[in-house]
């Protein structure tokens, strides 16, 4: 609504992270908005090299050639805490992670789902794209398939971590390795493959797709750094956080 003061929420763009990183930065970061240290909200906006995530709701069939297949191809396979199946994270795809106080925002979880439903069709809508819902499925659609993918986690106290992926130009042929979010003859779509009337790379996706996102949660966005919110890169080899 026009004229009412709405609380920020601080979003960096962080380039290319590996997922192991960026799931030990969300974990840091819900700490630190419980006990203080992080006195708003936080957007990290970023792409992945090739992973597969495998979701607590996820089954063996949904990797029909196993984790050691997915590997061979060249990416890496991490079992995660989060809601859903299994899906792909790679170059040319926008991924979003809020850590946002949900009691903070006055939404519940499944109102938290269909706000970040709503913030990237909007942004499909800026580009030219036609997207929806499609129940009783979570995530974003078009006619060709699946444009986005959401999943979250709750943590017991009351905040959000994992997120969203937007397929902007990424490799759709590596969705067929895998039962995409575990949906049986469901195929994934991208904004390029969709006729998007601009750029599709993560890079120029973020800063609108922010804008959304943070009105949609009721959120003002104010820009940051990796440097500010103290986030580091170090990651020490052959460790994997415990499911």
């Amino acid at each position: 609504m026009a004229g009412v003061w709405r609380p920020p929420v601080r979003v960096a763009w962080c380039g290319r992270v590996p997922y192991r990183t960026a799931w030990r930065w969300q974990r840091e970061l819900a700490e630190a908005r419980f006990d203080g240290r992080q006195d708003s909200d936080i957007l990290l906006l970023m792409e992945h090299p090739p992973v597969y995530t495998m979701g607590r709701g996820g089954r063996a069939e949904h990797v029909p050639g196993g984790p050691a297949a997915l590997r061979a191809a060249g990416a890496d396979y991490v079992e995660v805490d989060r809601g859903g199946s299994v899906t792909y994270h790679g170059p040319g795809q926008l991924v979003g992670y809020p850590i946002v106080q949900l009691a903070g925002i006055e939404m519940d979880a499944i109102a938290y789902l269909r706000a970040l439903e709503e913030a990237l069709i909007d942004r499909c809508g800026l580009l030219g794209v036609e997207a929806f819902r499609d129940p009783p499925y979570t995530g974003v659609w078009h006619a060709t398939g699946k444009l986005a993918a959401i999943g979250v986690r709750l943590n017991r106290r009351g905040i959000t971590y994992h997120g969203f992926a937007l397929n902007g130009q990424v490799d759709l042929a590596a969705f067929e390795r895998i039962v995409p979010c575990g949906i049986e003859g469901r195929t994934a779509a991208s904004l390029d493959r969709c006729g998007a009337t601009g750029p599709c790379d993560p890079a120029a996706l973020a800063p609108a797709t922010a804008a959304f996102v943070a009105h949609a949660l009721g959120l003002r966005p104010v820009d940051t750094t990796e440097g500010a919110l103290e986030l580091d890169r170090a990651e020490p080899a052959g460790t994997a956080p415990a499911r």
